[in-house]
């Protein structure tokens, strides 16, 4: 190293090997079983970033925290709690096919669809902020913004929850155009495929999106106590959370990394070959 470059050392990141230690024994092959074999996702926070969860829905079961983007009287948005309830549907049935897999998470929403799904981006942003500043397990995003005037505020918010130990599921875009936060690879990113297998999880090797998951005529609750079949990338995506539940309530240490990497390790198209 020339005398013109800076020396990296632990002292200089103020950190030691055994802080960066791994929190878990990884075996040789990492197996489904050994992902999360036995894990119902109990302790583990999941959070639904989308137009809120229907609480009192059969399917769904008890909602821990539910809450809303407001703007306040002076035209600032701010996260406020609200009853539990559904603006249209679309929270609901993520909420579901999480609570299909990770039977005793616990789950949470955050607001930020209303009906016919409309929202803003400033809305969009005001709810994930908030959701990784507290400090969620996993925060699923089956939304997205064409808009690029937010992407690099959703880089940095996602980025954000990357660094803090929140896993970050987003469902890319339906069609093919370029969207937010789902394209940042902080984030895991979620397509769907046409198999109707909740099971079958694919890893992607041409990116932008990474997996691929169940997303078709899927069978979700829905408000009113129903429910209902629907298909697109956002009932994928909470698939993926669901495993990341799992995974983390039998592996608590797991990092976004070493999550992404489980992922991939145990996709139907890796696993045994890997």
């Amino acid at each position: 190293m020339s005398s013109g470059q800076a020396s990296l050392t632990w002292n200089a990141l103020d950190l030691s090997p055994v802080e960066l230690a791994v929190q878990c024994d990884w075996p040789g092959p990492v197996t489904r079983e050994w992902a999360w074999g036995g894990s119902s996702g109990r302790g583990i926070r999941v959070c639904v970033v989308d137009s809120g969860i229907e609480g009192d829905h059969p399917d769904v079961g008890p909602v821990q925290g539910s809450y809303a983007v407001s703007a306040a009287a002076d035209g600032e948005l701010a996260v406020v709690p609200v009853a539990a309830g559904d603006a249209c549907g679309h929270g609901t049935a993520c909420a579901g096919v999480i609570r299909s897999l990770a039977p005793e998470c616990e789950l949470y929403s955050v607001r930020v669809l209303g009906e016919r799904y409309t929202s803003t981006g400033d809305m969009f942003i005001t709810g994930l902020r908030w959701a990784v500043a507290q400090g969620f397990d996993v925060v699923n995003l089956s939304l997205s913004t064409t808009r690029q005037k937010f992407a690099q505020a959703l880089h940095a918010v996602a980025d954000d929850a990357y660094f803090a130990g929140t896993v970050v599921v987003a469902a890319a875009h339906n069609t093919p155009v370029e969207s937010f936060p789902w394209r940042f690879a902080s984030v895991v990113s979620v397509g769907s495929h046409s198999v109707r297998d909740p099971g079958l999880v694919l890893y992607n090797p041409s990116p932008p999106v990474e997996f691929f998951a169940y997303g078709t005529e899927v069978d979700v609750p829905w408000p009113g106590g129903r429910r209902t079949r629907i298909t697109g990338n956002s009932f994928a995506a909470p698939h993926v959370a669901g495993y990341c539940a799992l995974a983390k309530g039998k592996h608590p240490g797991l990092t976004p990394f070493q999550l992404k990497n489980l992922l991939y390790l145990t996709s139907d198209n890796v696993k045994g070959t890997a």
